[in-house]
């Protein structure tokens, strides 16, 4: 399904795509259940009755790990084709790794930066996993130089800085799964929420995700490795990680949007940190 513009009326759409897009979570992790739990009676993994595709019936899961018409754009042992500052940044053991230390302190917030292109509509998997503080998947951005204006008055030093949407991962789980916008418009859909930026560029909740308020807090591996997927179609942007679906956008917003612009991954500033990526696949429409 190719979508071009989705207006805040069209929920039906939404839904469509929600089920359509959403993968079967890792193995041990039921839909909406917490990483290491078996899947409630019932929901398992389509093996029969009415459990197939985590309680959606008849409708199947597609799995995580599922890369038909993806490319992989880390070749699991260099920084080939990505760009970034090599005080933070490097390969090893097939995964990307992001780490500061108390020697080596991470002062304005900094980026790994593919170059492949910049994709408008498409689809992004990985998986990552964070020891402290925070950090984000970057898309739809732009790279801002140094000496362009910062937040609160300040100006960019890093030769390595994105602004745009970001898919926000920290340590606490306070803020993973939301959509966020880097030196921005900031909170565009908190984690377990449905929403729209209008055209005037006033952000609103349409609807929630979840139940309670701390339903999706539960589905992080906080020391383990977690599964993202995104999908950009549009102005329609959704968010799904381990399975459950976090957040999802509706942006109306002429001025405030990006149709299309770079990939990459957050170094949040402040204290010693260590974050990694792996089995990073791209799908463009």
């Amino acid at each position: 399904m190719r979508v071009r513009h989705v207006t805040a009326g069209s929920l039906g759409l939404f839904m469509i795509l929600a089920v359509v897009s959403a993968q079967q979570p890792p193995p041990g992790q039921g839909a909406g259940a917490a990483p290491g739990q078996q899947p409630p009676a019932g929901r398992g993994e389509g093996r029969g009755g009415r459990g197939g595709g985590g309680g959606f019936g008849r409708v199947p899961m597609v799995p995580f790990d599922s890369t038909e018409g993806f490319t992989q754009i880390f070749d699991g042992a260099t920084l080939k084709g990505w760009d970034g500052d090599p005080a933070f940044w490097k390969a090893e053991g097939n995964a990307i790794v992001g780490q500061s230390t108390l020697e080596n302190v991470v002062k304005e917030n900094t980026f790994l930066i593919w170059r492949g292109g910049e994709p408008a509509d498409f689809e992004l998997k990985l998986e990552y996993r964070i020891n402290s503080t925070n950090s984000g998947i970057q898309f739809r951005s732009t790279h801002l130089p140094p000496g362009s204006p910062g937040e609160r008055d300040t100006t960019i030093q890093g030769k390595w800085v994105l602004k745009g949407y970001q898919a926000d991962i920290d340590f606490t789980n306070q803020y993973t799964g939301q959509i966020y916008e880097e030196r921005g418009r900031t909170f565009l859909a908190m984690r377990g929420q449905l929403s729209t930026v209008t055209a005037a560029g006033v952000v609103q909740g349409l609807g929630s995700l979840q139940t309670g308020a701390n339903d999706l807090r539960g589905i992080f591996n906080i020391n383990g490795w977690n599964q993202v997927h995104l999908i950009a179609k549009g102005n329609l942007i959704t968010e799904i990680v381990n399975g459950n679906v976090t957040s999802v956008l509706i942006d109306d917003d002429p001025k405030g949007r990006a149709m299309k612009g770079l990939l990459g991954f957050q170094m949040h500033m402040g204290p010693p940190m260590k974050v990694e990526f792996r089995n990073i696949w791209l799908k463009q429409y």
